[in-house]
This record gives C-alpha cells, structure tokens and sequence, in this order.
C-alpha cells in the first residue's frame, strides 16, 4: 500500500510537472522552458523544504497540527520586512543587493525560530494549549507591530511591503534560486540521514531517552534545519502560512505510517503536486491572477481548523 501511494504521487508529480511546462505553451520553447524552469523549480524547491520543515517540528513537538508558521513565523518575516522599509524607504530598500537581503532574512529568521521554538520546545512535557496560544500571541504581536509600522510611512512604501507579504511565483531570482537549491539539498540530505533518529524522537521523550537517544541535542538539531529549510523557503519566495500543514495532513491520511523513511518523501511529493497543479490550474486553465498562496491558505486553514475541533487528532 506504501509502495503504491508513493508510486501514484510519483506519476501525480511528473505529470503536474509536464503540464506545467507545455499547457498553453507559444512561441519560442527555449524561452518558455527557461522561463517556465524557473518557476518549476521553485515551486518543487519550496514544497520540500516547507513540507519536510513540518515534519520535522511536528516530530520534536509530538503533535500533528503544530507548524512553523501556525506559531507565528511568517508574520515575523513581513515584520522584519516593514522594519527593513521603514528604516530604508521603498527606494532604498528596492536597491539593496538582493543576495544581501536572502541572507539577512535567513539569519534573522532562524536566530528568531532558535530562540522561539528552542524556548517552547525546550520542556520534557510539552503543553499543546500552551503552545498554541504562545503562537498565536506571538502572531498577532508581530501583525500588531506592522500594522503600526504601515500607518507610519508612504502608500507608495506600503505597496512594496504587500508584495513581499504574500508567496510569489511569477518572478524568480536566478542567483537566489540556485543558493536556495543548494541550502535546500544540504538541509534535506541531513534531515534523510536523521530520519532513524526521527523516527526514536517520535516515540515521546521518556521512550527515547530510554532506547538511549539523546533528546535534547536531536531536538535543537532538528530544530537548526527547520529553521533553516523554513527562512530559505520564505525569503525566496515569501510566506505560505498553511501549505506544510495541508500537505502532511494529506500524506498522513494516506499512508498511516509515522516512518520518516515515507513520510518525508511522500509529504514533499504532495506538496509538489499541490504547488505545481495548483499554480498551472489558476495561471493555464482559469486564468486567474490570484495568488496560490490565498487558495493554499484558506484550504489550510480550513484542515486546521478540523484537526484542532478533532481530539483524536491533538
């Protein structure tokens, strides 16, 4: 059954894929593949990082319905960029080297991620309420603190803060593109080679102390390529609240199995097909000009909503 359902994800995947690049294709092919490959390989980059990113934190939080972002990461990431605006102007901030500014996202986002999460995490016993509500409080700080910061400068200021606020695919950096493929690999790779000790971590914190796992250290480096899969994935390309969250909910209602040897792969696949499909149906068939990450987000929200009214669920 296993075997099967990666299989049909696998052909789901290769055929979002194909669509993608040929559906309503004209003109020059080495234009449309190379501009079109740009944005194939965002997509497929972002879902497995944000896909595997959830994984890993559900696993170190032992519940199903927590994320990175439910506790308040992407909120964090268009405060630092009305911050980076506000202090800058439009003008200057636009100027800025924009390797420079994946960086700073990236460092700042994941000594935030390390000094939240480490915080939450940090506990033998981990309160799920009280998760939940510092996420949530945390969120609205950071909402509160930009809505301020918008009311302070410039409509035309403003309007690059909104771009950047929401999960845009229709331009792709090709410089950011290939350091956010390469970070992305590295962080995967290290995240497959843990999968076993993933797996021990699972189990719940008594247990693996007892099979000799060492909780603690495995919990911060867990934590370390979650922060990092998730500040690549969101300076890239910006905040998709709840796309981790659908698409493991989807791979674990499909395959049962808590193994991270199936459920990382499996989980990034269907998070390919839902950003891949999902983007060549609004942009190819209906020819709409919203953004994926709205239809994804309120989807999410809903699958959210579902599992924390559902106790079997927590």
């Amino acid at each position: 059954m296993r075997a099967r359902s990666t299989l049909i994800c696998a052909m789901l995947l290769a055929l979002s894929c194909v669509l993608f690049m040929t559906l309503g294709a004209k003109g020059n092919w080495d234009f449309v593949l190379w501009f079109r490959g740009r944005k194939l390989a965002a997509l497929l980059i972002v879902g497995a990082a944000v896909s595997t990113a959830t994984v890993l934190f559900q696993t170190i939080s032992r519940n199903h319905i927590l994320t990175p972002s439910i506790m308040g990461f992407d909120a964090l990431y268009t405060l630092i960029v009305a911050l980076a605006v506000f202090s800058l102007g439009a003008a200057g901030f636009n100027h800025i080297p924009s390797e420079f500014v994946f960086f700073v996202h990236i460092a700042l986002l994941i000594g935030a991620a390390l000094i939240l999460f480490g915080t939450l995490l940090g506990q033998h016993r981990t309160d799920l309420m009280r998760m939940v509500l510092t996420g949530i409080i945390v969120g609205v700080l950071f909402r509160s603190l930009s809505s301020f910061i918008y009311r302070m400068i410039d409509p035309s200021e403003f309007a690059t803060i909104q771009v950047s606020s929401y999960a845009r695919f229709n331009y792709i950096d090709l410089n950011l593109l290939w350091i956010s493929a390469g970070l992305t690999f590295v962080t995967l790779s290290l995240s497959w080679q843990m999968r076993r000790q993933l797996d021990v971590l699972g189990l719940g914190f008594e247990m693996a102390t007892n099979l000799g796992e060492p909780v603690a250290r495995r919990q911060k480096q867990a934590l370390i390529l979650v922060a990092i899969l998730v500040a690549v994935s969101t300076a890239l390309v910006g905040p998709v609240a709840f796309l981790g969250l659908l698409v493991v909910s989807i791979a674990r209602l499909i395959t049962p199995n808590e193994t991270h040897a199936v459920l990382i792969p499996l989980s990034a696949m269907i998070a390919g097909i839902v950003l891949v499909a999902g983007q060549t149906i609004l942009e190819r068939v209906l020819g709409l000009s919203t953004p994926l990450a709205v239809v994804i987000d309120f989807v999410g929200g809903f699958v959210f909503l579902t599992l924390l009214l559902r106790k079997g669920w927590i």
